[in-house]
């Protein structure tokens, strides 16, 4: 999977959500992603961290071994 294909992916799980993706290393595998809705109102980090998880889905456990999150409410 490509950046975009991550980005579109995150966008769909999650309404009105905003998604900066960067590869730290150049290898595709370790991400940060920045990523900003207003479905995270009323949650707590960990409860928006679940949200972009499950977002990504089998990717988690696969071709996505990293992961650094900023999360943030619209």
């Amino acid at each position: 999977m490509n950046l975009e294909d991550i980005r579109q992916r995150i966008e769909a799980g999650i309404p009105n959500a905003k998604v900066t993706i960067q590869d730290l290393t150049g290898s595709g595998d370790h991400l940060q992603a920045e990523v900003i809705s207003s479905s995270f109102a009323g949650k707590t980090r960990i409860e928006q961290h679940q949200m972009v998880y499950a977002s990504l889905g089998e990717l988690m456990s696969g071709p996505i071994h990293a992961l650094k999150l900023l999360t943030k409410e619209k």
